[in-house]
């Protein structure tokens, strides 16, 4: 078979590869790939910590509406209507393209309205809790 030449791009770096075409019947009776020097790949960066959703914030009459960062689903919930909540505790937990995404309270008060329950899906911008501010 010919050996054809191509040009791909793998994140933003352009390589130049041959690659030879083979038959169904050739590549049944091969055993072991030939050793070919691949291209070297760096490791994706790992966070030292999960990301934090930044939720959008609305407030109205002294309260502040907590929406859905992006589209999703709750993974958990971890505040009850009427809880006391600090700036920074984790509210909800969102899922949205396989990451784990914490909602957090942007500001101390106490649960006025939970309005996602475990295992919902929700739509970006879509309210989550109301905090009433104390």
């Amino acid at each position: 078979m010919a050996v054809r030449k191509f040009r791909i791009r793998v994140n933003g770096v352009v390589y130049d590869v041959e690659a030879e075409e083979i038959s169904v019947e050739q590549s049944a009776t091969s055993t072991s790939a030939p050793s070919v020097p691949s291209a070297p790949v760096a490791a994706p960066p790992v966070p030292s910590e999960p990301p934090k959703a930044a939720a959008p914030v609305v407030m109205q009459d002294g309260e502040m509406v907590i929406e859905a960062p992006l589209p999703g689903a709750v993974l958990d919930v971890k505040v009850q209507e009427g809880q006391l909540v600090e700036v920074g505790q984790v509210l909800i937990i969102l899922e949205a393209m396989k990451m784990e995404n914490e909602v957090t309270a942007p500001v101390s008060g106490r649960i006025k309205s939970l309005r996602v329950q475990k295992g919902s899906s929700v739509d970006a911008n879509e309210v989550l809790v109301i905090i009433e501010r104390v």
